[in-house]
């Protein structure tokens, strides 16, 4: 287990997985400028770990993460405003462009800043006693770290104003069913349990076939269709010319797992 910065994140690497840990448990890993770096330094140590191949985004203790620290909220001048916020922004559009898949543990809470920080992450899954939402508007906010527009691209437009507007929790249950999060689960450390085992199983694909996926899934509503599918053709016969291609398909031949190598 490493302390990256301060010690307000952990990092563990385990095969191909890399936890990442939101550690100030006695604060419900609400988050500050310090955590903030902290987490941006071990998301920038991990995509560029060519070992690791798939991320989870975990918080120590019973809960994910409450959101921004409310005592610093309230006392921050208005001069650290801009840098507070930029530091989240930077963070969800690193997890946008990363080069490997994400799965958040979302055990306990995970509330506005903590509810748009995973936003941008490929999986969610949640415990069945979790609140979850962006409560902005009833803090003389709203939710201007990315809901307003990564939200309406996953639930559909009517259902982010539902979210956005009213500032209520969202049951895990109607979570998943509104495509929000993957998977609710019971008990708190069976969710991070979960999120691990999810990550272990994407890990066994082929790399650069997650990443491109990734890549063109990402872009797929910014993109025009015509150059998105030009895109697409282009990057799958690049992928024909790699040994894991190779490995691919002999695997299949011969019923065996594939032991792919990222080349």
């Amino acid at each position: 287990m490493q302390e990256i910065g301060d010690g307000n994140v952990l990092v563990s690497i385990e095969n191909h997985r890399a936890d990442v840990i939101l550690n100030r448990p006695d604060r419900r890993n609400a988050m500050n400028q310090a955590l903030l770096r902290d987490l941006k330094t071990a998301l920038e140590n991990v995509d560029a770990n060519d070992d690791v191949r798939v991320m989870t985004l975990l918080g120590k203790g019973d809960v994910f993460c409450a959101g921004m620290d409310l005592e610093m909220m309230k006392q921050r001048g208005e001069d650290d405003r801009p840098e507070f916020e930029m530091g989240l922004d930077d963070i969800t559009h690193f997890i946008d462009e990363m080069r490997i898949p994400s799965v958040a543990s979302l055990k306990g809470a995970a509330i506005a800043g903590a509810f748009e920080l995973v936003l941008p992450v490929d999986f969610r899954v949640i415990s069945e006693d979790a609140k979850y939402g962006v409560i902005e508007v009833k803090l003389g906010l709203f939710p201007s770290g990315g809901a307003t527009q990564r939200l309406p691209r996953l639930v559909g437009l009517s259902k982010a104003k539902e979210l956005v507007l009213t500032g209520d929790y969202i049951d895990p249950s109607d979570a998943e069913q509104c495509g929000l999060v993957h998977d609710v689960v019971s008990g708190r450390d069976a969710t991070d349990q979960r999120a691990r085992e999810l990550a272990d199983s994407l890990a066994e694909n082929a790399p650069l076939g997650m990443e491109y996926g990734r890549q063109m899934l990402n872009s797929a509503l910014e993109m025009p269709l015509d150059e998105g599918l030009e895109l697409e053709g282009e990057l799958g016969e690049k992928l024909t010319r790699t040994d894991d291609y190779t490995e691919g398909f002999t695997a299949r031949l011969e019923d065996r797992e594939p032991e792919f190598e990222g080349n």
